[in-house]
């Protein structure tokens, strides 16, 4: 027996660029259905959105934001999610779980780019989703361009559901496309139909004959209907609307001003007609998984203050009831989120958006069921981090609480890595940006009590030699009462080719070195390679221990070993020591139009460009890749996403050490000896 779905449930995304108004909306759709009495603003720091501290600092969404209300019987769950591109993990994790996914912009044609990335990964998910143009109230407002430039951006056809009416540069009102009623806005109130206005009937027919062909090329009796000069019925365009809306073939666009509340109920309207039940959405998510068990998956997860950790879900299949048992762990108790706040509830249901307390060991991704070894749901891709810090607590005696606090911080927010560098021993926070470690580290100061110093990561320099040396000679002879210390040995030392790493051998004859030692030997050298001459450790070298003596009594691995380090500080200085930097492979993926741009910025951080083509299944993207030096990468981020609207990204690797230019590495010694073990940037 097919399981029947809450259809009175609609879980939407709101989603869009920083500044485009996404909590604003939120503010204005819970206040127009009833669910708040007040609206409050962003400026204040009282929505209901942004309720988190660190989002109210900054005035910007930081993490995602879940709040529920009801219109026309339908209980609507809205996901707010960030609009930084450094919080973009954030929203992609969201916008797995929901029906719909309102797409909020400014009427700015120059910024429409910014919805470029948004967009593929809505198609790439076929995530159903709708435009909502807001801030109309801006002067200079061309709704033809905006489109225009709209569609650019977008790999599924824009379908206008409205014409706005403007008077003065401002909305005052909109047609409905499908109805061609006119309507009149008022602050706090429903729109007044109206008189058509005569002014607009062209421009209302030309928008209406395009959105009616959009729809027409997925529907071939619409299209018969309009080669015969056939009005079609308002059912039947409502009917198409919903059907390729749910499949994401078009993206239907409304207008409005948020803040006054202009457009929002249209909108509503749309989402109850059109938007997709929770069935669809879970006969296609769940094409693959069968069975009757319940099925969940985490959206998010908080760590709250007063009731510790809650893993914000969408629930795909049966029922959650109070104490289930899921994937091993028992739940807590199951929760509705308006903002911060809590509702406790008995059950969730199928289709339902909910956060489930006490789910240790869960994280944001994971499939919940309470079948073991259920497949696992697919879910989005890992941000690769762009941006690093080197962090220390304040007070040396938090450091023992570091990596229990950084295991519930990467779990709130899984783009932030953290990891305890090999070389440089640094502790390292990687992240998307400077604002989003900041973030990250006012956590760590509010929720775990751990404030933190930081400086720029050093960079991992290495060293090397250019010539060989022959026989170099250490002895190590020390007397101090009783058994003494004696080694002595004799090396050669030679440079590898780049990439060989470190060898050691023997060739000695005749015992002059006993076996037992030669270990010894090859320690005292690694040793010494750890922390060359120029300060940093020595590869591509290879060491040959070729002579030696021994004293019967005195001799040890020890001693050995000490001879070893004699002759390598004597030999390595022979050897013409020089400076290696790591060198990483690029891969910058941009819009084409910003191309010369990124090309001429890797070229000013002396990069060696190595080829760009276009992005396959992304028209207008360009992947350029390059060889950039790492010391290079601190802020590239920073002016790539300066240079590209914020749009840009890259993807690294390490790929090889290559040698310093002599100049660049007199500054870098010189910075390293004057700062005591500086990173060559001027940062401890």
């Amino acid at each position: 027996m097919k399981e029947k779905v809450n259809s009175g449930t609609r879980n939407v995304a709101i989603v869009g660029p920083y500044l485009s108004g996404k909590t604003t909306l939120l503010e204005s759709l819970l206040f127009v259905t009833g669910a708040i009495s007040r609206k409050g603003s962003t400026k204040d720091s009282n929505t209901v959105g942004d309720s988190a501290a660190e989002s109210r600092d900054r005035h910007m969404s930081v993490e995602t934001s879940t709040a529920s209300t009801e219109y026309n019987d339908i209980r609507f769950t809205f996901v707010d999610c960030p609009g930084s591109v450094e919080f973009a993990q954030e929203t992609y994790n969201a916008l797995i779980g929901v029906d719909a996914a309102i797409v909020v912009c400014e009427p700015i044609t120059d910024r429409v780019l910014t919805l470029a990335p948004l967009f593929k990964f809505l198609d790439d998910w076929a995530i159903p989703h709708l435009v909502f143009v807001n801030k109309m109230d801006r002067a200079n407002i061309n709704v033809l361009d905006t489109l225009h430039a709209i569609k650019a951006v977008s790999s599924r056809p824009l379908v206008a559901h409205q014409y706005p009416i403007m008077q003065a540069e401002q909305l005052i009102g909109f047609i409905d496309l499908v109805s061609e009623q006119a309507y009149h806005y008022h602050p706090g109130a429903p729109a007044d139909p109206i008189p058509f206005p005569e002014h607009l009937k062209e421009e209302e027919h030309i928008a209406r004959a395009e959105m009616l062909e959009a729809l027409a090329d997925f529907d071939d009796h619409l299209l018969e209907e309009l080669l015969e000069d056939i009005e079609p019925p308002q059912e039947e365009i409502l009917k198409d609307l919903k059907l390729e809306l749910g499949a994401d073939l078009v993206v239907p666009v409304f207008f409005g001003v948020a803040e006054l509340d202009y457009g929002v109920r249209p909108l509503l309207e749309a989402l109850v007609r059109e938007a997709p039940e929770p069935e669809a959405t879970t006969e296609r998510r769940l094409s693959k998984h069968t069975g009757n068990a319940p099925l969940a998956q985490v959206l998010k997860t908080y760590y709250t203050p007063q009731g510790g950790k809650l893993s914000l879900v969408r629930v795909w299949r049966g029922k959650l009831t109070d104490g289930i048992v899921l994937n091993g762990v028992r739940a807590g108790g199951i929760y509705r989120l308006m903002g911060q706040q809590q509702q406790s509830v008995n059950e969730a249901s199928t289709g339902e958006i909910v956060a489930l307390s006490r789910l240790e060991g869960i994280k944001t991704g994971d499939t919940l069921s309470t079948e073991p070894s259920m497949p696992a749901l697919p879910k989005p891709e890992q941000l690769e981090p762009v941006y690093a810090l080197a962090v220390t607590p304040e007070k040396r005696n938090d450091e023992v609480k570091l990596s229990s606090a950084f295991v519930k911080l990467i779990e709130e927010d899984p783009s932030l890595i953290w990891e305890q560098h090999g070389d440089t021993h640094e502790v390292i926070l990687w992240g998307q940006g400077e604002i989003h470690l900041q973030v990250a580290l006012d956590r760590l100061r509010r929720k775990y009590n751990l404030p933190m110093t930081t400086h720029l990561p050093q960079v991992p320099y290495k060293e090397t030699i250019r010539k060989p040396a022959a026989s170099v000679h250490g002895r190590y002879k020390h007397q101090s009462g009783g058994h003494g210390q004696f080694g002595d040995v004799y090396l050669d030392i030679q440079p590898l080719p780049r990439g060989q790493g470190f060898n050691f051998k023997e060739t000695i004859v005749g015992g002059v070195v006993p076996k037992q030692y030669i270990p010894g030997v090859e320690m005292g050298v690694r040793e010494f390679l750890a922390h060359g001459p120029l300060g940093f450790p020595v590869v591509d070298v290879a060491v040959t221990l070729t002579n030696g003596s021994y004293h019967t009594v005195d001799s040890s691995e020890q001693a050995f070993k000490q001879a070893a380090r004699v002759a390598m500080q004597t030999g390595i200085c022979k050897c013409e020591p020089t400076l290696l930097e790591p060198i990483v492979r690029l891969e910058v993926t941009t819009p084409t139009e910003f191309t010369s741009k990124v090309l001429q910025l890797l070229s000013g951080r002396r990069g060696q460009i190595l080829g760009y083509e276009g992005v396959q299944n992304w028209q207008g993207w360009d992947s350029v890749v390059a060889y950039l030096p790492q010391a290079e990468m601190q802020n590239f981020i920073v002016e790539l996403r300066s240079l590209t609207l914020g749009v840009g990204y890259f993807h690294w690797e390490y790929d090889h050490l290559q040698e310093v230019p002599d100049k660049l590495a007199e500054r870098i010694l010189a910075s390293s000896n004057g700062n005591n073990g500086s990173n060559g940037n001027g940062h401890k």
